[in-house]
């Protein structure tokens, strides 16, 4: 894969893992959502969430992220850049670790392992156009 094209598949990758971020810190504003009240509950939650910046930021990473994946798509065969989104699970296990002290256990660390080396095969097998 060529240089240029990885950083656009890189980019709409990060954009993506980005966003799960923003919106986990805005959902983590409000504590769990329960849902044992019914559907207005949830709806006088969704209200408050949906000023909240992180919230914002998350689905504006979205949106930013869908044009970068579209030019993405243009240059690199999709099945060499759809299994590249796994490079968001490493990125977002090693932030929510760090910035939400999430617990990542052995298991979970070898299974990112994993995820690596199959990105690198894949990165690896691809053509160039």
């Amino acid at each position: 894969m060529k240089a240029l094209d990885f950083a656009w598949v890189l980019t709409g990758v990060l954009l993506n893992a980005i966003a799960q971020l923003l919106l986990k810190a805005g959902a983590r504003s409000v504590g769990e959502i329960s849902m044992s009240d019914g559907t207005a509950a949830l709806w006088r939650t969704a209200g408050g969430l949906a000023l909240h910046p992180g919230i914002i930021g998350g689905l504006a990473c979205y949106a930013i992220s869908v044009v970068v994946w579209i030019v993405a798509l243009s240059r690199v065969e999709v099945s060499i850049a759809y299994p590249m989104l796994s490079i968001g699970y490493v990125v977002n296990a090693a932030l929510a670790w760090w910035l939400f002290n999430e617990q990542v256990s052995l298991q979970r660390w070898l299974g990112i392992g994993v995820i690596i080396i199959g990105v690198i095969l894949v990165a690896r097998s691809g053509s160039t156009h």
